[in-house]
């Protein structure tokens, strides 16, 4: 399972700057995704951007007063080289398409560079540039709420699908009961969860299955830890052992969770990959063998191997190469 944060983006997108030309003078945004790596690639490069369907009505957006000058405030007549950017291309439909209406609304193809972020392969034909190459199956931080992998996953629900209660909130009681009615919704999915898997104890299932209700939040099982109380939950500290068991005997094929913490523990004892959103990390169990591995080594060569290995099980061959080509440049 290949993830990809915002922080990962903005990182790819720095790494690639010098493959483009110096001369860009607009980044367009492909909707929805898009614009988030077209104003990351703004910001970066200090450039104008717009969206799609202004680039087309020939609008380009506003820069703000904080950056006001005379290069950040053409109009698109005064525009000569664009960046049209998708955050990824995978069959290449919506790039066919940015195509099809740049060319309609009267934009000379020499003005014109298509690029995504990451695509499931270095080259396509709709594509002038791939920043990285991020096989299937993949998942980025802006839609892992939103993809179809949720049909086979197990899903923690306080810290992911609502907000933690607070210490206060959380005595077990009456403004414990409250805030399972009134808790405020965090990553709310579009599609149906196969498995919600909670440390909430067995008695409050009728009052998380009106909130998950409430929110049309769709699932099909819900998975609570059967004990008595809070306190004897603290006293086995059974939060993670309990999640891993299910996770490891069911065939889901990932785990979001919201603390860090666990999901080490998680991932450690199930044997399967682990979302967690705390620290948007995919913590899989190569990356936490590899991680005992580092610890153990006893020469610099053994612990400079064992690093490659987790550049590249993080960062796939084709990050950690390109990684690799940067590093030896001059300064």
């Amino acid at each position: 399972m290949h993830y990809r944060s915002i922080v990962d983006m903005s990182a790819t997108i720095v790494r690639n700057l010098h493959r483009l030309p110096g001369d860009i003078d607009l980044v367009v945004g492909i909707p929805r995704s898009g614009m988030l790596a077209a104003n990351l690639f703004s910001l970066t490069a200090n450039i104008q951007m717009t969206d799609l369907d202004s680039f087309v009505a020939g609008k380009v957006f506003s820069s703000g007063i904080t950056k006001r000058s005379a290069a950040l405030g053409r109009t698109m007549a005064e525009m000569r080289r664009i960046l049209i950017l998708d955050d990824s291309i995978n069959g290449g439909s919506a790039m066919r398409e940015a195509r099809v209406r740049a060319a309609a609304a009267g934009v000379a193809r020499d003005q014109l560079i298509f690029a995504a972020v990451y695509g499931t392969y270095e080259r396509y034909e709709e594509a002038d540039l791939v920043f990285e190459v991020v096989p299937q199956p993949r998942l980025f931080q802006w839609n892992v709420m939103h993809h179809k992998f949720l049909g086979q996953s197990c899903v923690d629900i306080d810290g992911v699908l609502c907000f933690d209660p607070t210490h206060e909130e959380n005595d077990d009681g009456p403004t414990y009961l409250n805030f399972l009615a009134q808790a405020r919704p965090l990553y709310v999915p579009t599609r149906k969860i196969a498995y919600l898997v909670t440390s909430r104890l067995e008695k409050y299932r009728p009052q998380t299955a009106a909130w998950l209700a409430a929110q049309g939040i769709e699932y099909g099982e819900l998975v609570m830890l059967d004990l008595p109380s809070k306190e004897e939950r603290q006293r086995l500290a059974a939060h993670g052992r309990f999640k891993a068991e299910f996770y490891k005997r069911s065939d889901a094929v990932l785990f979001i969770e919201s603390e860090h913490d666990q999901a080490m523990n998680i991932a450690k004892l199930s044997g399967k990959p682990v979302l967690c959103v705390e620290s948007q990390q995919m913590i899989s169990p190569d990356m936490l063998w590899l991680s005992g591995q580092l610890m153990q080594a006893t020469t610099s060569e053994g612990r400079k191997a064992m690093l490659k290995a987790m550049a590249r099980t993080v960062l796939g061959e084709t990050g950690y190469q390109a990684l690799k080509s940067k590093m030896r440049k001059p300064a």
